[in-house]
């Protein structure tokens, strides 16, 4: 265990300074609307979240949230099916039946309580999993963190999601902005954990990608051999260098208890 741990730091290290220019080659344009994205949410979106947050009932919210998850259920079937999952997609269409009857409309999740998973897709993880090239991150605006592949996929999206469906305007952007403000109370304590590191922009991109990298795989992402770089190199061909490395009180961390949220 301390040898994996030493060669996944010494991995890290190598691979942050080999792969920026393969996954982030439009890094300053990036940087630049990352800077306006954070100015527009530190004075609009960020207040109206935690304001939110502090009125509105955590049993309200789950159920806001709920709601919304069951309006793109039926895009998440879809999408299982055309990634040849048909066992998924018939589970998320039976999750959209017991929460929109038995669950008054989605706002509250019975199919979970009754062991149904909740398996969401979406276009852009359909296309990364039938070999399309996922592309270099973009920070967009509004939307963050994506993807070329991901930002393509947008108006697929749109289509499919129930909630664009609604014919009223008025009632379909009241949604939308009640949508907005249960997504970005939800976000509250991530950004406080990300925006502690040295680089909050890297922390945001490498987050966003190896999670979708997670997504697209289903929770059992490929090995990457590059990080086992060093398994021949005869100076680990034993612990004690390793050992020895690690017992030094540099390497010694702490991880809060909610770093996993």
């Amino acid at each position: 265990m301390r040898t994996a741990t030493l060669l996944a730091l010494l991995a890290c290290l190598g691979a942050c300074a080999s792969s920026t220019q393969e996954v982030d080659p439009y890094e300053d344009f990036n940087r630049a609307m990352f800077a306006v994205n954070r100015f527009g949410d530190k004075i609009i979106y960020k207040p109206f979240g935690k304001a939110y947050k502090a009125v509105v009932p955590s049993f309200a919210r789950k159920g806001v949230n709920n709601f919304f998850d069951n309006l793109t259920t039926p895009r998440s079937a879809l999408n299982n099916f055309l990634q040849g999952k048909p066992k998924r997609g018939f589970n998320e269409l039976g999750r959209f039946l017991f929460n929109s009857t038995l669950g008054i409309g989605g706002l509250f999740d019975i199919a979970a309580a009754g062991g149904m998973s909740r398996y969401d897709e979406d276009f852009s993880q359909t296309l990364a999993v039938w070999g399309v090239p996922d592309g270099p991150f973009l920070y967009i605006p509004i939307w963050g963190p994506r993807t070329v592949l991901s930002t393509a996929s947008i108006p697929v999206d749109f289509t499919t999601d129930l909630q664009w469906r609604i014919g009223d305007t008025g009632v379909r952007d009241k949604l939308y902005v009640l949508r907005l403000l249960d997504v970005r109370s939800r976000l509250l304590t991530t950004e406080e954990i990300l925006n502690k590191s040295q680089d909050p922009y890297i922390a945001y991109r490498e987050a966003y990608l190896q999670n979708r990298n997670f997504e697209i795989h289903d929770g059992n992402p490929p090995v990457d051999e590059d990080f086992y770089f060093f398994e021949d190199d005869e100076y680990f061909e034993d612990d004690e260098f390793a050992d020895d490395a690690l017992d030094d009180e540099s390497y010694e961390t702490e991880t809060p208890d909610d770093v996993g949220q």
